[in-house]
């Protein structure tokens, strides 16, 4: 196994006729900030809800830290979602709780801590989010990018070795969108996380990644560094960089 905490081996899936992963195969290593970059519609997300079970493979095999978790049950997978939180791409808040219980929910769930620890740690999260004396507030109360924030202390409430990033800047400004890629690079250092993040914001991209994948059409057109992703002659990805229409490469 190595360094890696997730590995994909030769992964498939379809919906119906649509085939949406084709023969993925590709690790994520621990400790590392790895961006899965792609067009709409390439299937990234798919990809990643691999990893705790939200999409079973077809063929192919995802092991997370060192376990096959295709056959896995949902009684099976929970020490795999306590291990690897996801930031999903519209925060997922739970409208009727308040900042707080929205923070404590899995805590309360999966462990017996006081009530007094529980607001502790809450404290503690908001605080490396950079949000603070908001516990009472609801999410209607919240804008976007303080939404997200929250979304990602609830994440990291249970002190996961790897997080998840769907789409993390979508629909906020480019202010609010720097602190997220911020806090994201800050949380991977700070907290000696394993993070993939998935997007199709090249800058944000750049930004936060330490290795970038490209996904197109089902398959991994590349895997390297942020510095071989810049450089790399693979024309999919040049062109995709460059700003261009994914599926017209014959214009290279």
């Amino acid at each position: 196994m190595g360094d890696a905490f997730v590995e994909f081996e030769d992964v498939h899936k379809a919906f119906g006729d649509k085939k949406v992963l084709d023969g993925i195969t590709f690790e994520i290593r621990r400790g590392e900030t790895m961006v899965v970059l792609g067009g709409s519609g390439s299937g990234k997300s798919v990809l990643i809800r691999h990893i705790i079970g939200l999409h079973r493979p077809d063929r192919g095999h995802v092991i997370v830290d060192g376990d096959d978790i295709v056959d896995y049950d949902e009684e099976e997978l929970i020490p795999v979602r306590k291990k690897v939180a996801m930031l999903f791409q519209g925060g997922a808040l739970f409208d009727s709780m308040n900042v707080l219980d929205n923070i404590a929910y899995g805590l309360r769930e999966h462990t017996d801590m006081a009530d007094e620890a529980i607001r502790e740690v809450v404290r503690r999260k908001l605080a490396l989010v950079g949000l603070e004396d908001v516990e009472e507030l609801m999410p209607s109360e919240l804008s976007g990018g303080m939404k997200k924030r929250v979304a990602l202390a609830r994440s990291i409430a249970m002190d996961p070795q790897c997080i998840l990033y769907d789409e993390p800047t979508t629909g906020l400004d480019p202010v609010t969108a720097t602190t997220i890629n911020e806090l994201i690079r800050n949380l991977q250092r700070g907290l000696q996380v394993t993070s993939v993040v998935v997007t199709h914001d090249i800058a944000s991209a750049f930004f936060v990644g330490d290795r970038i994948a490209y996904l197109f059409e089902g398959h991994m057109h590349f895997v390297g560094t942020v510095e071989e992703a810049r450089t790399a002659r693979e024309p999919r990805l040049r062109h995709f960089l460059s700003g261009g229409r994914e599926g017209s490469v014959a214009t290279l």
